[in-house]
């Protein structure tokens, strides 16, 4: 004769300690229980744990009854829920649904702000599995400095209106000054491999064809030009011709001297020793110059450059030209595929983080495209964007935490 069989979830919490789930499991060994599913959270050093067996009804009392016991001598709290067959059926029906990744950022993390993401995320009728904090916990006594919070919510379902539900979650980063993700949870996700940024206004905190126009002494002039470039107004080529045009007779010290100051943007270190140590391959996509990118691929060992060289003269003067094809929107995606083939990866597999109107192409082409920064045109573009913290937010959307990243 069969032995009848039944489900029964042990939901334990209270203080954590070593040896605690060994514990557990030494009493269910005993019994040969099956483990349909198991779940821990760790808050301040409080565990809830949650284990869904399932064993023969005769030494089901007797189980518990032991994990009563062990309970007590630990100093944990301890409960049981039978589940029917129907409800575990039904639980395991919920298995085939699709799964998102939402992570948001923000310099801190209120209670305000996670509720206003999750009301758009029930209200898209998604269910969340679970919830993990990607940043380190903050020391009250000893506050860093560009300090950063990150909650990511693993959600099943599919998105009853996903254009609704971006524009929603889009309106509320700016309003309440975070920044957020929504990706589809795949194998993909998991397995980025190429990496491109705009370089001007991304990696470094200024546009260097401004900087080399201040020194020509036509600051004003071309920075209207590209202020208008970078919002999509004008043409990109166009804007490019007339901006290089008014840099002729300026002597080619002047971009070393440029190039010996140029203010890295908040987090790149950081994210380039990952990127490397996870072996990444990195490129830069620029509409800016050639000589500054080289700067930059020599300090982060950046394997693929690509930007626009200016023609200088035999005094070291720049002639107000620019020598080869210009590096705009629509080249930069034709690289980005270029690259990706080269290196053999799937485009899905690919990031793409820039801040102007000419960076929508391959941010739109990417797998992963990040508006940093960005003019509101490419942030209402963009699936995700980052306006609150540094570049090294990039690393939370790919699903670091922080004890990874400085370990």
């Amino acid at each position: 004769m069969s032995t009848k069989e039944e489900q029964i979830l042990v939901r334990i919490s209270g203080q954590d300690r070593p040896g605690l789930t060994a514990s557990i499991m030494s009493i269910l060994a005993k019994y040969d229980a099956k483990v349909l599913d198991i779940g821990q959270a760790d808050i301040h050093s409080t565990l809830t744990l949650g284990i869904l067996i399932r064993m023969d009804e005769m030494h089901s009392g007797q189980v518990m009854k032991d994990l009563l016991f062990k309970a007590t001598e630990l100093g944990v709290n301890i409960g049981f829920s039978p589940i029917t067959d129907e409800e575990y059926e039904q639980w395991v029906g919920q298995q085939g649904k699709h799964r998102y990744i939402l992570t948001i950022i923000g310099r801190s993390l209120s209670a305000r702000q996670i509720e206003a993401a999750t009301k758009v995320i029930a209200s898209q009728g998604l269910n969340i599995d679970s919830i993990l904090r990607l940043t380190g916990r903050p020391s009250l006594l000893h506050p860093e400095r560009n300090v950063r919070a990150c909650i990511e919510f693993s959600l099943r379902g599919t998105p009853a209106d996903r254009a609704a539900m971006q524009a929603d979650l889009m309106r509320l980063a700016s309003d309440m000054e975070f920044d957020f993700s929504f990706q589809r949870d795949d194998m993909f996700r998991r397995m980025r491999r190429l990496i491109c940024f705009d370089m001007d206004s991304t990696l470094i905190q200024t546009e260097c064809i401004d900087e080399l126009a201040i020194r020509a002494g036509v600051g004003d002039e071309v920075k209207v030009i590209t202020e208008s470039a970078m919002r999509g107004e004008i043409d990109f080529k166009e804007s490019f011709t007339r901006r290089v045009a008014l840099l002729k007779g300026l002597d080619v010290s002047v971009m070393q001297d440029i190039a010996d100051h140029l203010p890295v943007t908040e987090g790149v270190d950081r994210l380039m020793t990952v990127l490397k140590r996870c072996g990444y391959k990195i490129a830069i996509l620029s509409g800016g110059f050639t000589f500054f990118g080289e700067q930059l691929q020599r300090r982060y060992g950046i394997d693929y450059m690509y930007a626009n060289e200016l023609e200088v003269d035999d005094n070291g003067k720049l002639t107000g030209r620019y020598v080869g094809e210009i590096v705009d929107g629509h080249r930069k995606a034709e690289l980005l595929k270029l690259i990706a083939q080269v290196e053999k990866v799937n485009l899905a597999q690919t990031i793409a983080v820039g801040d102007g109107a000419n960076d929508l192409p391959m941010i739109s082409q990417a797998g992963l495209g990040i508006a940093f920064h960005a003019k509101p045109r490419v942030v209402a573009t963009a699936k995700q964007s980052i306006n609150t913290i540094g570049l090294d937010g990039v690393l939370y959307f790919l699903g670091f935490k922080d004890s990874y990243i400085d370990s």
